[in-house]
């Protein structure tokens, strides 16, 4: 960080009572593709309001894991790490160029890094490059790390209040995304936890949010939780923004608006209406589509609208966030040795290792002879050597949980979970054989550096195989879930929210899951969600600071 040290915080959050009547930009959302556009605008000198629809800041960026992924980014350069545009370009065209035009791809390689420059030298965000290879070695212009950016642990101890004002984490431990990796599956040192839950230290997407907020504050950008945005009008050259909550009745005139709202995975009626299967989602609870909605009523048009950023999902009754059943993401448990996927006729599916937005994917097939899901929900399946070693979904290793189903064999275990039995047996049978040798002939997890990274790397010959031979025999459901939705309003390159003949609406912005995401339903990297995120924000931020500089002074209105 550098350029903002030394200065003294601004009050922390704006009350109701004390929002103004007018501002040069209203964002919706609080989260970093929020925070990042109001940060960028309150850079031009414009007077900015941020509106959080919850009691907490920060949105589903600080209930999650914080990485942005950005291919070429200094940072990594710096660390040592090899990567140039053009192999950027390369990858990502391999990644989503079916989808996405060859100026989209150019877009993003080239703005994601100016973003991550941005962040790093003006605001309070402190990133480290992290050795998690992309998702897809096999391709071209892939990286075997540095484009995966992590946050450092944050301490807010010089914003009083601002520990409290952020949301916690659903379910994440308080380690930076760095450390979490190091374990290779295992518990984090609990003292370290103590100490930095007691002095309000915030780590992964918290970290970024409380870096974030900490910078908006720095600028007098007005921040107001228990605010939503319930209505958005033109009038004349600007919008009438109407405040709920706290601010109900309240209404605000400005320029330009930034809907950064999170996505719909909330709201069943949208669900319905837009997703073919259901998910669990393990985001904030507040995402229930306010933002799409808003945007719908003001013409704008929609892209992607089935797209999701998938992720497999072990959720039971005491997996909850914020009093809304949730769950947590399965992914690693699934990848550890000694644990497999099946369906309920007792088969894996797919390769366990596998990234999970794209094995959520596999969750979500069609038997074509019921037209119903075949693999939604499976089943974990790991034997007691594994529940020794490893936490399960929160529960500490060597706990079985009320919630894990288990038996002293695996026909007892696949009677009590409602698998079936000789198909699980032989699934058990092939896959151990595979594991004592190293080498998944099924679905060939551990074959690649970005299945390993997850794995255990203690455990050889192969860190994602061992096999399950120690009695009792337990399981756990995991369905296909949702980080958030990632279809949405349609933006141009700006962050410019385009109606149905994708012409931009004036003064309408849009950026995070609220809008169409970047990828189109592809996840490159670890950190997808945010880059697409973050990268967007920042386009918006700069191009409504230009616009309103150049359009006339609404501050003297």
């Amino acid at each position: 960080m550098s350029g903002v040290e030394g200065q003294a915080p601004s009050p922390l959050l704006t009350p109701a009572g004390n929002i103004s009547g007018t501002y040069d930009v209203v964002v919706a959302g609080s989260g970093a593709a929020g925070l990042v556009a109001a940060i960028r605008a309150a850079d031009a000198g414009l007077r900015v309001l941020v509106a959080e629809k919850a009691a907490l800041l920060g949105g589903t960026t600080a209930a999650g894991g914080g990485v942005m992924w950005a291919p070429n980014n200094h940072l990594a350069r710096q660390t040592g790490y090899r990567d140039s545009h053009e192999d950027g370009v390369a990858y990502l065209t391999e990644a989503a160029g079916h989808v996405l035009g060859r100026g989209e791809v150019e877009w993003y390689v080239r703005t994601a890094p100016r973003a991550v420059a941005y962040l790093d030298a003006e605001t309070r965000v402190s990133l480290t490059p992290i050795a998690r290879p992309d998702y897809h070695m096999e391709w071209l212009g892939a990286a075997d790390g540095g484009r995966g950016l992590d946050n450092d642990a944050f301490d807010p101890s010089g914003y009083p209040g601002l520990a409290e004002a952020i949301r916690p984490s659903s379910y994440f431990p308080l380690l930076t995304m760095t450390e979490r990796d190091r374990l290779n599956g295992r518990a984090a040192d609990p003292e370290l936890l103590a100490r930095r839950a007691a002095t309000g230290v915030r780590t992964m997407g918290g970290a970024l949010v409380g870096s974030l907020v900490a910078s908006a504050l720095d600028r007098g950008v007005a921040i107001s939780v228990s605010a939503p945005v319930e209505d958005l009008a033109r009038e004349g050259d600007g919008w009438t923004v109407t405040l709920g909550g706290t601010a109900a009745g309240r209404t605000v005139s400005a320029a330009a608006v930034v809907l950064a709202s999170g996505g719909f995975e909330w709201n069943p009626r949208l669900l319905r209406a837009f997703l073919p299967f259901p998910v669990t989602p393990i985001s904030a609870p507040s995402n229930e589509g306010d933002g799409l909605e808003l945007g719908l009523k003001a013409g704008a048009a929609v892209a992607d609208m089935t797209a999701i950023w998938g992720v497999p999902v072990i959720s039971e009754a005491s997996h909850k966030y914020d009093g809304a059943r949730s769950g947590r993401m399965g992914n690693v448990e699934m990848t550890l040795p000694g644990s497999i996927t099946v369906n309920a006729a007792g088969k894996r599916f797919v390769n366990e290792a596998l990234n999970y937005h794209d094995a959520c994917r596999v969750f979500a097939s069609v038997d074509p002879q019921t037209g119903r899901q075949q693999n939604n929900p499976a089943w974990l399946i790991f034997d007691a050597a594994y529940l020794a070693k490893y936490p399960v979904a929160g529960s500490p290793a060597g706990v079985r949980a009320e919630w894990m189903t288990a038996g002293e064999s695996l026909e007892e275990l696949a009677g009590n979970a409602g698998i079936d039995p000789d198909g699980l047996a032989a699934t058990v049978a092939r896959f151990n054989a595979d594991a004592l040798n190293g080498v998944d002939t099924e679905f060939h997890r551990g074959a690649t550096p970005q299945d390993r990274f997850l794995g255990d790397a203690a455990n050889t010959p192969n860190p994602c195989l061992a096999p399950l031979d120690s009695a009792p025999f337990y399981s756990v459901r995991i369905s296909a879930g949702v980080l958030g939705t990632s279809g949405g309003l349609d933006t141009d390159f700006h962050g410019r929210v385009l109606d149905r003949h994708r012409q931009p609406i004036p003064g309408l912005y849009a950026a995070g899951n609220v809008s169409a995401g970047v990828f189109r339903n592809n996840y490159p990297g670890g950190g997808a969600t945010l880059g697409s995120a973050i990268t967007r924000a920042f386009a918006a931020g700069g191009h409504l600071a230009e616009f309103l500089s150049t359009s006339r002074d609404f501050r003297d209105v």
